[in-house]
């Protein structure tokens, strides 16, 4: 299952977000942001149960972590060559 999730930080906190999510294996990648959101994860995990673990035990609880909105996908991917 693959998930993207939005988080709003703390002002000019999103290099210390990054960094302590360094090493959760199931993120794959994480971008900064312009806009309503600072930043966006990309994840996969095998079920949502290990998804939601993730988003509340590992992102949320994170110091400058203000708020979060996870998007879970399904169905394959529209690939656009």
């Amino acid at each position: 299952m693959k998930a993207f999730v939005l988080l709003n930080t703390e002002l000019g906190q999103e290099a210390s977000i990054i960094e302590a999510l360094d090493g959760v294996k199931e993120i794959n990648a994480i971008n900064s942001l312009y806009g309503i959101y600072d930043l966006i994860i990309e994840m996969e995990a095998e079920s949502m149960d290990k998804i939601k673990e993730i988003v509340f035990n590992k992102v949320r609880r994170l110091e400058h972590v203000k708020s979060t909105i996870t998007l879970l996908t399904y169905g394959e991917p529209i690939i656009n060559e």
